[in-house]
């Protein structure tokens, strides 16, 4: 098994955590995922990510061995985060 589900999510270990604790030591563990969640976050097709991919907008997939590959979730959300504040720079007056 190579950590990812069918469904393109990552497997994760349950974390122990008390509330109190969580709150003050959180991080976020970077996820792999698959083409289908990659397409499901940014909306965009797949040959426009492959597209992407090749203009250097995009971030590259990472592999997981034969032809499978999977991207880093904190590289994507990078990305929608840029898209998000591309847009706000516009929208100042």
């Amino acid at each position: 098994m190579n950590g990812v589900t069918e469904s393109g999510s990552a497997l994760r270990r349950p974390e122990a955590a008390t509330p109190a604790t969580h709150a003050a030591h959180e991080t976020y563990t970077p996820e792999l995922w698959r083409l289908p969640r990659v397409i499901g976050k940014t909306g965009r097709s797949r040959s426009s990510i492959y597209d992407a991919i090749k203009a250097g907008t995009f971030p590259r997939p990472v592999a997981l061995g034969g032809s499978s590959v999977a991207w880093v979730s904190t590289e994507v959300q990078a990305w929608i985060s840029a898209r998000i504040a591309e847009r706000d720079a516009k929208a100042v007056p």
